[in-house]
């Protein structure tokens, strides 16, 4: 196959627990490159109360790629703070300056300190077992994430972490990343059953790939049989728990983050009427400009990105205290039984960062993290125990 158009040429699957399925996977082109990106210090930053902006920075960095190329061409996770991307050579410069614009404006506007890292597919192919292997979940037409699977990743982020030379540097500053479309005017999601569960899970490692496969597999049939309904039990979004209030909270974040090279004030002034004439829309499910009233909030329910894979399971789940304390048990079961290592944090909202591509074809995708640096916090967890064993 060739490397042009490899992500496009994946064929979707609509079912989440076919993450498991090794068929629906491809192995990644070895002149494409593993890009991660992941905010340095998130876990002070958010003790700090500033999940928010650690948020909005991991969407950028997917934001800030995604408009340089074309729709469909660049499989991508987000991570909460930070994102995973795969990029091909052709590529990859331009998009390197657009996640090192990123950087600085994380530094400059939100005091954060932004860590880019590039990892050759063929040098994780040549020097070790493991692979980069693709496939792609549809959440809706138009609407498609990429999962990863065979250690690849997972492997070019230890790398990165431990290894400068794997770094992206800082250049000259070429100006700010190109942002439309970045945006966070929803409040925060409030539990509708008592807790807003993050979960990170992830296979033993060495495990073989068929026994992997088979564990998460397991895994997600488990916790759909605790949360109930396969579509909407456990969903972190409901029409119960869309606020949209004027003006909205998240919006300086955005106008920080979108305005560019343009005059703030004014820029700000646009956005701020541009969020009231979306109140609007919304609350009298009006049409106008692309943007269809309530038929926007069932879009984004079926679009919201609650369950990813990236060699990790990562998902998020709107649960009872009971149900809670349930999955919690079986996850310890999971780990003495067939080494799974996990990590868990509870939080009681979640927050939601979106991409908007095209309104009037329905293409968007929603973000959505534990309120208090679910994700983040989580992460610290699975690593503390990767590293004690």
């Amino acid at each position: 196959m060739s490397a042009n158009g490899f992500f496009s040429r994946i064929e979707a699957f609509d079912e989440f627990v076919e993450i498991a399925n090794i068929d629906n996977y491809l192995t990644a082109p070895d002149d494409w490159h593993v890009v991660i990106s992941d905010v340095e210090g998130s876990t002070r930053a958010i003790a700090e109360g500033r999940y928010k902006e650690v948020n909005m920075i991991g969407a950028a960095c997917i934001n800030a790629v995604l408009n340089l190329t074309d729709s469909g061409e660049i499989p991508y996770v987000f991570g909460g703070d930070g994102a995973t991307l795969l990029l091909p050579a052709h590529r990859l410069a331009d998009c390197e300056q657009a996640l090192l614009a990123v950087r600085r404006l994380a530094e400059s506007d939100f005091a954060l300190s932004l860590r880019v890292g590039v990892v050759p597919v063929a040098a994780i192919h040549a020097q070790t077992s493991a692979r980069v292997r693709v496939g792609k979940f549809r959440l809706s037409p138009g609407n498609e994430l990429a999962t990863f699977s065979g250690g690849g990743i997972e492997l070019a982020e230890r790398w990165i972490k431990s290894n400068p030379d794997y770094l992206v540097h800082p250049t000259a500053d070429d100006g700010p990343p190109d942002l439309n479309g970045l945006s966070c005017r929803w409040e925060p999601l409030a539990s509708q059953h008592g807790v807003m569960l993050s979960l990170l899970l992830q296979a033993a490692a060495g495990a073989d790939e068929a026994a992997s496969a088979a564990l998460y597999r397991a895994l997600i049939g488990d916790i759909e049989r605790i949360t109930g309904n396969r579509e909407s039990g456990g969903k972190p979004v409901a029409d119960a728990n869309m606020k949209f209030r004027w003006p909205p909270r998240g919006l300086r974040a955005e106008i920080k983050a979108t305005a560019g090279k343009r005059n703030r004030f004014r820029f700000g002034l646009g956005l701020y009427l541009n969020s009231l004439i979306q109140w609007g829309l919304d609350r009298f499910d009006l049409t106008a400009g692309g943007y269809r009233g309530r038929r926007y909030r069932v879009e984004l329910r079926r679009n919201t990105d609650y369950r990813r894979f990236d060699d990790t399971l990562r998902i998020l789940l709107d649960c009872s205290l009971a149900q809670a304390d349930e999955i919690e048990n079986l996850l310890e079961t999971r780990a003495r039984e067939d080494g799974l290592v996990y990590g868990v944090h509870r939080s009681d909202s979640a927050l939601m960062t979106c991409l908007v591509f095209n309104l009037e074809r329905g293409e968007h995708i929603h973000f959505v993290d534990g309120s208090d640096g679910g994700f983040t916090n989580a992460a610290k967890i699975l690593k503390a125990k990767l590293n004690s064993g």
